[in-house]
């Protein structure tokens, strides 16, 4: 082998492998996220438990639990649905036995009337949810003109006088026919570490193919 060949294939394998180990590593960031995936949904479809005293943000994000109380008036939040349109969240404050906490029943288009709330006792199945929503491209909310953009779950439950906690619902009896649950689940967590994978495998055959081409060019030039 030529000696100024040396180098350059060294340099071309050892890029080569930092590459295929960086690509291997995301394959081993794609089973863990699968796992925590999986754990996530067996949860959110476990049994429900009753509403915790003291939801803890950490421990208890996206327990099922069951709640029966009155709905009263809440707010509607800026929303869309993929292959639905354009719509909105509609936010309520659940009151039972003088405990006041947000319910987030579903989703409303923009052209459908939500009709009356129930009259009487309802009963909530969901998920206790924090959503992080907010960034610093979100308008803050237009309170006065009932304008909301995010789910800003501290802001919404000082405006309505409830604790911040949202049950997301799943299943609301007795239901509202115009209102259509939106149920947390899995999909919204980032899973992208195969493409990740491929990337990092693909700039791995680039790299190979530039430094056999790189050797090809001296050999031809020292005969």
């Amino acid at each position: 082998m030529n000696k100024r060949m040396i180098l350059p294939l060294i340099f071309g394998l050892v890029g080569a492998a930092i590459l295929v180990s960086l690509g291997t590593w995301q394959l081993r960031r794609l089973d863990w996220k699968e796992t925590v995936l999986a754990e996530i949904d067996a949860r959110i479809t476990a049994a429900p438990v009753a509403l915790p005293a003291q939801p803890d943000p950490e421990q208890d994000r996206f327990l099922p639990v069951t709640a029966t109380g009155t709905l009263l008036p809440g707010i509607q939040v800026l929303s869309s649905v993929k292959k639905v349109g354009a719509g909105f969240r509609v936010i309520d404050v659940l009151d039972s036995d003088g405990r006041r906490v947000l319910v987030d029943r579903g989703f409303l288009k923009v052209q459908d009337d939500p009709g009356p709330r129930p009259d009487g006792p309802v009963t909530i199945i969901g998920n206790l949810h924090w959503p992080d929503e907010v960034d610093k491209y979100t308008p803050a909310p237009d309170i006065e003109k009932g304008d909301w953009f995010a789910r800003d779950l501290p802001v919404m439950a000082d405006h309505l006088g409830a604790e911040p906690v949202l049950i997301v619902a799943r299943d609301i009896t007795p239901a509202s026919p115009a209102i259509r649950p939106l149920p947390v689940d899995s999909s919204g967590i980032p899973n992208d570490h195969l493409q990740y994978a491929i990337t990092w495998f693909s700039l791995a055959c680039v790299w190979l193919g530039m430094t056999a081409l790189f050797l090809w060019r001296i050999r031809r030039g020292t005969e």
